[in-house]
């Protein structure tokens, strides 16, 4: 599969053929692949300081977790099988039993929170379709970090119409995540690095 700018699509099939597809699916090295709204796409990985933004996400929420549930980043798909969709959140808490499984279909209803960090090539999914697909689902919590913006946005309370409530702070400020975590998100050091300098060329010996 050659590598593109462009996200691949893949469609037309019935959600579980998607889900078939999706396990044989040769993905690029640093891509990876989610099914939203009946298609397949996939995205390249984020950019290195996108790691420290998600540990300090887990480091802050981890003490508040609901009885039993885990927070992580990495590479776990969550099923909403009445949305056409299987997600793979930046950063997703579930029950722990969720986990204790040898399947990779995760089951989305035991999500207590899930935040998606915006790229060039997921922002529009990221504040459209996951809006939707979390929020329907019923999952507690969606934080959406839009890097492209510096602004962090948390919604709640989710409903059959979607989240009725959300928030936005600018990078830099603390944001309150409701129940049930009802704490505080510290979004210090979210922000970009600046570029890095040139590496000094090596010193000759004498």
């Amino acid at each position: 599969m050659t590598l593109m700018a462009e996200r691949p699509v893949i469609s037309g099939s019935d959600f579980e053929e998607l889900l078939d597809l999706l396990d044989e699916l040769h993905v690029p090295d640093g891509y990876e692949a989610e099914i939203i709204r009946g298609r397949i796409v996939v995205s390249p990985w984020s950019k290195a300081y996108y790691a420290d933004v998600m540990d300090l996400v887990c480091d802050q929420l981890r003490p508040h977790l609901p009885e039993e549930h885990r927070i992580t980043w990495g590479p776990l798909l969550y099923v909403f099988p009445g949305f056409e969709s299987a997600c793979g959140p930046d950063i997703h808490a579930a029950h722990r039993r969720a986990r204790r499984t040898t399947s990779n279909r995760l089951d989305g209803q035991a999500l207590s929170f899930v935040a998606e960090l915006t790229s060039p090539s997921t922002r529009n999914d990221d504040l459209t379709d996951k809006v939707d697909v979390y929020g329907k689902a019923g999952v507690p919590i969606y934080l959406l970090l839009d890097m492209q913006e510096d602004q962090a946005t948390v919604y709640w309370s989710p409903s059959p119409q979607g989240y009725r409530g959300h928030l936005t702070k600018p990078f830099g400020e603390k944001l309150y995540i409701p129940e049930p975590f009802e704490c505080t998100l510290d979004t210090e050091g979210f922000q970009a690095p600046e570029e890095d300098e040139e590496e000094p060329e090596a010193q000759q010996e004498a």
